[in-house]
């Protein structure tokens, strides 16, 4: 992902002086939206292994919600989205299996409209992602020490595993299609409600790049796809107002927690510690109007390490902040302010062994790993400083550097068994970032 995001800084870098040289008119908007939609992916090897023992094969759609970025100066359109992809789940002799990826993409692109509520774009992406894919019970452990005595409950892939942070996404992906958007005008403010649909096809452009244990799963990155959302956009016509924007940040830095609480009773069942602390990287998106800041935030928490000789352990945390605040200082391209975000956190420990078979053996043998999970409400407050940097000298966009400081909150137990990690969520932190700003 940090590499990802280098192309994103080089391509407006490449796009600068093209724009400084421009002596027209030039129009920008920015957007964030949030979307939803669905996909179709056949498991064509995997399948055929199940019609070959004459059971019924996995369902060929998976579903997406997805958040995304887009900025336009004149008519070439730059975003950045990032996807989760759900597969149907089902059932087999007391298993269930499933499947899910995510993605990040960087889109390209052109718009074939200016000044107008309607907007129809053609784009293409470029991006990287992750894929698990799982046959496990139905039923989950619901005590820390038992499935710590016995977590073989059946068996966990995953490629490009970002249970052990985002910097693993990787293997090249692609999707190209058109975006049809409308705004409608919100009564008293700059920003409009945008009303957005997205239809393509997305693929993985090299043939073996999603193989897992000798089989390939190279489908379920490919597959026509259509997504309809909503978001806040500034249009063209509203941009003479220097103080309304909408910036894009990558933010990575510390959480000063540690699972004390969780290493103790893996020390007790003779696994290793995890060591140090929690390593986080996500996107933040922050509207501004006026001083009021508004936005979402993702990032992912990840530690990883040896349990023993033959198996491996992660402990993962995905957090999603919907912020809200005010920007309260701003001198010459210096700014203060503070934000509140109320939102969603979970928690994974997963134990997988080292070493598995191939298919169609893992299909047969199947115990192998095993994970617990749980989920529930987050809030935070957070104070921050920032420094834009003009990135030309008619200052379309702006390079923003920034610093925050906050709390987590945890508004739930988190347990993972009976064990209460509550105190693990809540924790200060400090975070950098790094992103552009219209």
């Amino acid at each position: 992902m940090p590499n990802f995001f280098r192309i994103f800084i080089l391509i407006s870098l490449l796009l600068s002086p093209a724009l400084s040289r421009s002596q027209g008119l030039i129009t920008k908007r920015s957007t964030f939206y949030a979307v939803m939609g669905t996909s179709g992916a056949k498991l064509n090897q995997f399948n055929q292994m199940l019609e070959d023992r004459g059971l019924t094969p996995l369902r060929n759609r998976y579903q997406t919600i997805g958040l995304g970025y887009q900025n336009r100066i004149n008519d070439f359109v730059l975003g950045l989205e990032l996807y989760h992809n759900q597969g149907k789940r089902s059932e087999l002799d007391g298993y269930r299996l499933s499947y899910r990826t995510s993605r990040v993409l960087l889109n390209v692109g052109y718009s074939f409209t200016e000044e107008s509520k309607f907007q129809l774009i053609h784009y293409m992406s470029l991006g990287m992602g992750f894929l698990n894919f799982q046959m496990l019970p139905k039923e989950a452990p619901n005590n820390l020490v038992d499935f710590l005595a016995d977590p073989e409950l059946g068996f966990i892939l995953r490629e490009n595993n970002i249970h052990k942070g985002s910097r693993k996404y990787g293997d090249f992906l692609t999707e190209i299609g058109f975006q049809l958007s409308y705004d409608f005008p919100l009564p008293g403010r700059k920003e409009s409600l945008d009303v957005i649909a997205k239809l393509g096809y997305a693929f993985s452009p090299f043939e073996g790049k999603w193989n897992l244990s000798d089989m390939s799963f190279q489908n379920t990155q490919s597959g026509a796809f259509i997504r309809v959302g909503a978001g806040l956009s500034i249009p063209d016509r509203n941009f003479f107002y220097k103080d309304a924007s909408i910036a894009l940040q990558l933010v990575s830095g510390i959480h000063f927690t540690k699972p004390d609480r969780l290493n103790n009773q893996l020390e007790e069942a003779g696994y290793e510690p995890l060591k140090g602390r929690p390593s986080n990287l996500g996107i933040k998106i922050t509207g501004e109007t006026e001083g009021v800041l508004y936005g979402v935030e993702v990032y992912n928490l990840s530690m990883d390490g040896s349990a023993n000789s033959l198996k491996s352990q992660t402990l993962n945390s995905l957090r999603i902040y919907a912020n809200g605040g005010l920007k309260f200082l701003k001198y010459k391209n210096f700014g203060m302010g503070a934000l509140g975000g109320v939102g969603f956190g979970n928690i994974r420990y997963t134990l997988s062994q080292v070493e598995k078979p191939d298919f169609p053996e893992l299909f047969e043998q199947r115990k192998f790993d095993g994970y617990l999970k749980n989920s529930g409400l987050m809030a935070k407050p957070e104070v921050f400083v920032e420094y834009a940097h003009p990135m030309t000298k008619r200052k379309w966009f702006d390079l923003v550097f920034s610093v925050s400081m906050g709390y987590e909150l945890a508004l739930a137990n988190y347990r993972l068994g009976e064990l209460d990690m509550a105190g693990y969520m809540s924790a200060p932190y400090l975070m950098f970032g790094i992103g552009v700003r219209p």
